[in-house]
């Protein structure tokens, strides 16, 4: 009966599979490239020296209808592509702007953490590099007199994180967003809970009400419906995965072990991946001070990251 029951559950799993790579063929089949998408030869060739060849889901998807100049919903996973999905249309739309005159402030990225911030502006510089594209980053922790004297070369796109947006629209002179035709709102969801929404509250209330909005998000709570409702018009809504589903490049495996050996099994496995990059989470802040310390004395290169830490620290 059990041997049944697992077998099923096999044939079942396979099923799912082959419907899951249909469904991948169907859309690499219809756009096999960016230039399908209508994306313009300068930034095909940085999507080529990035090594973008073939566009993602969310990319297919969200780039024409971004050309097109509609405003965008976007239910994406971090590491889908949403970065390329809304950055691409923005600067051909810079790019076909510049050619009458200067457009400063052009664009406006809102992330709810630095570190995803300074990524987003990374993304953008380097698709841009071609076309000299110029980016400010908006993040605390950092001296507002050298992010003042950035925006005063007048940028074309600004990343930032809602409250320090909001500082320097209150403090820098000269600094305004009157001119801005597009809006991103990277990770929504996150953006929308109690320590921003005041700051997106008044960003919005500065900004020109004719632009293009683009909305991303993991989820549709009922905070980034009300949002959407508020500051988007006639939305198209793209939805490149399901609520709970991971993308597809993330290999998942686990191990089930006795909790005394957690440790030892750890360094094993980060030995041999010496050569990559590791992230471990644990799950109080006094364990990431002691599992630091434990692998820095078994000779590994590990920092401790943590919510007691000052952001000076953290950066």
């Amino acid at each position: 009966m059990a041997d049944d029951l697992v077998e099923k559950q096999r044939q079942e799993r396979e099923e799912e599979e082959e419907v899951v790579e249909e469904e991948d063929e169907e859309v690499e089949g219809e756009t096999r490239s960016f230039k399908d998408l209508g994306i313009c030869e300068q930034l095909l060739e940085a999507c080529e020296h990035l090594g973008w060849q073939i566009p993602t889901r969310i990319q297919v998807e969200a780039i024409p209808h971004a050309l097109e100049g509609k405003d965008l919903i976007g239910l994406a996973q971090t590491g889908s592509g949403k970065t390329g999905a809304f950055a691409l249309p923005i600067l051909q739309a810079l790019l076909e702007a510049s050619q009458k005159s200067v457009q400063a402030f052009f664009a406006c990225v809102l992330s709810p953490t630095r570190e995803l911030a300074i990524q987003i502006a990374e993304q953008f510089e380097a698709l841009g590099s071609g076309i000299g594209v110029r980016c400010a980053v908006l993040v605390g922790g950092v001296d507002m007199v050298q992010q003042a004297i950035n925006l005063g070369k007048r940028p074309h796109v600004v990343v930032a994180t809602p409250g320090r947006l909001v500082d320097h629209l209150s403090n820098t002179k000269g600094f305004s967003l009157r001119t801005l035709k597009y809006l991103v709102l990277d990770e929504a969801d996150r953006l929308l809970n109690e320590d921003f929404e005041k700051s997106l509250d008044e960003i919005l209330k500065v900004i020109p009400r004719e632009r293009r909005t683009y909305l991303f998000s993991a989820t549709m709570t009922k905070k980034v419906r009300k949002l959407q409702r508020a500051c988007l018009r006639n939305p198209v809504k793209i939805e490149a995965a399901s609520k709970y589903s991971t993308v597809d490049t993330l290999k998942q495996q686990y191990c089930f072990l006795p909790a005394k050996f957690k440790d030892c099994y750890l360094v094993y496995i980060l030995t041999e991946m010496s050569g990559s990059t590791s992230m471990v989470f644990t799950r109080t802040c006094d364990a990431t001070l002691f599992l630091s310390l434990v692998l820095r004395n078994l000779g590994l290169r590990a920092i401790p990251i943590n919510g007691h830490m000052s952001q000076v620290c953290l950066i």
